[in-house]
Formats: C-alpha cells, structure tokens, sequence
C-alpha cells in the first residue's frame, strides 16, 4: 500500500498543474463547445513522446498533456478520439467529425488550403535504422537502394517518394517505399529487417530508438532531409475561430511555464517553438 501511496505522489509531482479557467479565453468558444461543455481532439494513434495510446484508448505524452492543459484553461473537458489512420484524421476533421487534432502535425502550405495549423513545435525529419547503420544512410539522397518505411499520407512519404524518383532519374539503386498505417509498424518493419529503415519525426524515432534496447540508432540526424524549417501543430478546420483561441491558450501556457515543463518532461527541449502561430509554414 505505501508503494502505491509513493508512486501516486511521485507521478503528481512530475505532472505540471494545471491552469485555471480563463473567464477570457472562455467566452471566445465557439457555442456548440461551450454547450457541450466538451471539446473533441482526434489523434491517429501513438506518436510518442506526444501522444501515446494505451489499453481502452487512454491518451499520454506531451501534447496529450498540452491538450488537456488548454482543456483547464478554457473550462471543458477535452475528449480523446483515435482513427485507424493519418489519412482519417485529416478527412474526419475536414469533414467536421472532429473539432481538431492536437498533434503536432506538419504544417506546409499545400495543407493550409483546407485546414489551419496552430504551429507550435519545430521538428526536423531523419530515419531510424538498424544498429550499425548497414545501409549506411546518412542522408537523404543516400536512401537510394534500400527499402524505407514511412507513415502513410504524411509529409515524410511525400519527401521519400520524391526521392524514390531522383534514385531512379539518375539511374541509383532503387529506393523501395514501404508505407504504413502507424509508427509502431514502420518501426516493426525495420526491426524485423523488412525494412532497412524507417523516415520519421526526430522526436518519435528518438523515444521508439531508446525503446529498442539497442536493436536501432538514428541516421542523417542534422541533415534537412528534404525539409526546410518544418514547424508542426493542432489542425483545425480552414476558418474556424477555434485556431486563434488554441494559438492563445498556447502563447498563456507559454507565458507561465506550462509548455516548457510539459516539453522538457518529456524530452522535447529542442523541439520548442520559440513563437507559436498560426500557418507558419512558407512552403
């Protein structure tokens, strides 16, 4: 019993407080939220350290954390919504079925024209390999001959089909493009040796790499990777007044501490973005 008394304590003391209702902040909901009392954010599975999805569905990690951070500020319950996919995330909050996703998710200005972004993470995109690097990946146009998992219908399979097709103009082994639903199996894929590696967010690989007990190692950390400048965010519907209010939940957060606690709990100091906005993204 003392055990599980001292772990409780242990648990609220690394757990940032939350903050209290800003009667502000408050009065900008949109009114279908307020009358609920109740916001939906739609993830599409684990994407740790920011969300991380255990046993009914429970949600963890930092955004997570983020997420219900905002959800104290504006006085409602945040409710957590997970879909099979990044494509179903996407369509669902275009669709309406969904009020936003946290995320963080990149933002680029092909996305923009149906969605906003609430910007408030910069991450850089670099590959998880197996230990020793024996495809010897070191950046993105080193890829050329070998067989690469990447998350479906995200920014990254973009970037690393674009590369398929440069390995094949100027006539280099083939790039093999292995897309998948989640990270969890992109990671299986390169474990199981199906994949020689796998093209992701640097802040997912490092957590999945730690995880690995020494079975994978990061690759091309420090190279662009065929991005520039890659800020990520919550999507929100294309117009909606929920945007701004999120931008300004953040920035609070930001001003008192919050962000930064819940960002360096979970590692992520480097990946704090210095000024949150909206549609950052110039490319």
């Amino acid at each position: 019993m003392f055990d599980r008394i001292l772990l409780l304590v242990l648990l609220l003391a690394a757990a940032p407080a939350l903050a209290e209702p800003d009667q502000a902040l408050r009065a900008r909901l949109p009114s279908d939220i307020a009358a609920a009392g109740k916001m939906v954010s739609v993830n599409s599975g684990s994407f740790p350290p920011y969300e991380i999805v255990g046993d009914g569905n429970t949600l963890s990690g930092a955004s997570a954390e983020i997420d219900h951070a905002i959800g104290a500020l504006l006085g409602v319950k945040v409710e957590n919504v997970t879909v099979g996919s990044f494509a179903a995330l996407l369509t669902g909050i275009k669709a309406g079925r969904y009020q936003y996703a946290m995320g963080p998710i990149g933002d680029f200005k092909s996305r923009q024209d149906s969605a906003d972004f609430v910007d408030y993470v910069q991450e850089y995109v670099i590959f998880a390999v197996q230990k020793g690097n024996p495809k010897h990946i070191d950046n993105l146009a080193s890829a050329c001959g070998s067989k690469v998992a990447v998350m479906a219908a995200g920014s990254a399979e973009k970037v690393i089909l674009a590369q398929a097709e440069a390995c094949k103009t100027a006539g280099k082994p083939a790039l093999e493009v292995q897309s998948y639903t989640d990270q969890p199996t992109s990671l299986l894929a390169v474990r199981s040796k199906r994949a020689d590696a796998f093209f992701s967010s640097q802040a997912p690989l490092t957590y999945f790499v730690e995880q690995a007990k020494g079975d994978l190692e990061l690759a091309a950390v420090g190279q662009a990777n065929g991005f520039d400048a890659l800020v990520q965010g919550a999507v929100v519907p294309k117009g909606s007044p929920l945007g701004p209010l999120l931008l300004d939940c953040i920035r609070k957060l930001q001003a008192d501490g919050t962000y930064a606690a819940i960002m360096k709990k979970w590692g992520l100091e480097k990946n704090m973005l210095a000024t949150p906005g909206l549609n950052l993204a110039k490319n």
